[in-house]
Parts: C-alpha cells; sequence; structure tokens
C-alpha cells in the first residue's frame, strides 16, 4: 500500500516543489510508521489477552521486517537522490549533520535485529540472548524519531515529529511494568 500512495503522489505530480526530497521523506515515515507498528504488538497482545495476535501471524516479525525494508529503501533513496551514491559525499555529510549520524546509527542498530530475526538463528542464539538483543528496539525507535525531530527542527516544522514522539513515548510507557499490570491485572512475575 505504501508504494501505491507514493505511486499516486509521484504520477499525480503532487509531492510538492521537491519531489525528491518528499520522496526521501515519505518512505522514511513509512519506515517509521512499521517500526512503531513493530512495538504496538506486545502492549497489545498483553493488555487484549489476544495471545494468537503475534504467535499465529508472526506479526511483530514482519512489521519489523517491512521496518527495515523501508529504512533500507530511506537510506537508499537519500544515497541516490542526494549524493549519486558518492560514499564520499555521504561521508562528509554524515560527520557534518547529526541528524544524519543519528539516523544512521539507528539503521546501523536494526540490522542484527533483521539478521537473527530467522527461527534458526533465534535457536543458535539462544532465546534469552536473542531477546536481549532485540531489546536494541527502543534505542532504534528513539534514535529514529530524534532523527525526525532534528531534522524537522532545522525547517520549524515539528508538529508531525511531536506527534511520532508522543506516540513512542505511550508505546515506552505501557511497558512501566506498575502501569501494565494495572491494564493487564497480572503480577510482575507473569511477564
Amino acid at each position: 500500500m505504501p508504494w501505491l500512495g507514493l505511486g499516486i503522489l509521484w504520477g499525480t505530480d503532487r509531492l510538492g516543489a521537491d519531489p525528491l526530497t518528499a520522496l526521501i521523506q515519505e518512505i522514511g515515515l513509512w519506515a517509521l510508521n512499521f517500526l512503531l507498528l513493530t512495538l504496538t504488538i506486545t502492549p497489545l497482545r498483553l493488555i487484549t489477552g489476544w495471545r494468537d495476535l503475534n504467535k499465529r501471524l508472526k506479526l511483530r516479525h514482519i512489521l519489523g521486517l517491512f521496518a527495515f525494508l523501508y529504512s533500507s529503501l530511506h537510506l537508499l533513496a537519500y544515497l541516490w537522490f542526494e549524493h549519486s551514491f558518492d560514499l564520499t559525499l555521504f561521508i562528509k555529510d554524515l560527520s557534518t549533520r547529526p541528524p544524519l549520524l543519528l539516523g544512521m546509527c539507528a539503521f546501523l542498530l536494526m540490522l542484527p535485529l533483521t539478521i537473527t530475526s530467522h527461527s534458526t538463528i533465534i535457536k543458535r542464539l539462544g532465546t534469552e540472548r536473542w531477546k536481549h538483543l532485540h531489546h536494541l528496539i527502543y534505542w532504534i525507535a528513539i534514535g529514529s524519531i530524534g532523527h525526525f525531530l532534528w531534522l524537522a527542527q532545522s525547517k520549524a516544522d515539528l508538529q508531525h515529529p511531536i506527534i511520532y514522539a508522543g506516540i513512542l513515548a505511550f508505546l515506552l510507557l505501557l511497558r512501566f511494568p506498575p502501569l501494565l499490570n494495572r491494564l493487564t491485572r497480572k503480577t510482575p512475575d507473569q511477564f
């Protein structure tokens, strides 16, 4: 669906005065959307009691892979449209623009999560080590929101990044044991 929407915007010339920059931003927003949807699965499952929400559909896994796919496309679009794949210019840009460096760090933290998302790797790592590694998603989300906020700040357009930051704060707050206990009416040892 995101590609259909982007295709319609591109085809109807509604991406604004700088369509390539708008395309980079739209792809980045979809990466962020999928990342936040991934973080929504566990609280939704715990609060509603829908135990099969993630088990049968592997929804969190699929959403996480989509988040990585769109993050990769966001990075590739940036490299292509802004630097024509000139890595020297890209590295110089990273060293002079901290918001880009933050976004790159978030992307690099996604790599081990994506690599270890297959069931064979999970078995090799062991469930506990795999779970600890996948706690990186919180830092990835914070870094991604920071990247978005910092870039938007330079354009004085903070409305959307603040909404995304609020959604992330809410999703992280839902993981706070006293609040989660109250919402699910469970004891802490049941998590």
